[in-house]
């Protein structure tokens, strides 16, 4: 967990890097006006809610980062390891613009880049967080399923035990 983590943080800062000094000119658009990849500075959350709480996002990010740190060692299936693996990164990739970015520590912009149609404007991070979430709940899906199938067993052969118990003792 922590190597994915680790990862997507590294890669979204790395890329956010990149995309600083390739769209200082303006923007760049790759199919036509659909898809386009343009420099943003983003002081709230998705969609631009919240720009003048800042720093209620930083405090939720860094809160995201310890909880799943923390909880990262009760983690028992690969679903839900790599989901909150992916979430924590994303968080880590967007805090550390909060922290290091202009205007300020804890108060500093996310770097946004990627815009598809009339969309949001994101990031790696802002990927890696959803792409974390839908596998978590993909996880927590298949687990909640196995554990149903489980019980239905357990109830399909208690029944059998039960008889195959009282024959004997009228033997």
């Amino acid at each position: 967990m922590a190597f994915i983590a680790v990862f997507v943080a590294a890669l979204d800062q790395a890329v956010k890097t990149w995309m600083l000094h390739l769209l200082s000119d303006g923007p760049i658009f790759l199919i036509g006006d659909w898809f386009r990849l343009r420099l943003l500075f983003n002081s709230g959350a998705a969609f631009s809610m919240g720009e003048g709480s800042t720093w209620v996002f930083t405090t939720i990010q860094l809160a995201f980062v310890i909880g799943i740190a923390v909880y990262s060692r009760k983690v028992a299936d690969a679903w839900s390891a790599v989901g909150l693996a992916l979430v924590a990164g994303g968080a880590a990739g967007n805090l550390i613009d909060r922290l290091l970015r202009e205007p300020g520590f804890y108060f500093g912009h996310v770097v946004d880049f990627i815009s598809v149609g009339n969309f949001a404007v994101f990031n790696i991070a802002d990927a890696a967080i959803s792409c974390g979430v839908v596998v978590f709940l993909i996880g927590v899906f298949i687990d909640e399923r196995q554990r149903a199938q489980s019980q239905r067993r357990s109830a399909d052969s208690a029944p059998a035990q039960t008889q195959s118990g009282q024959e004997g003792a009228h033997a």
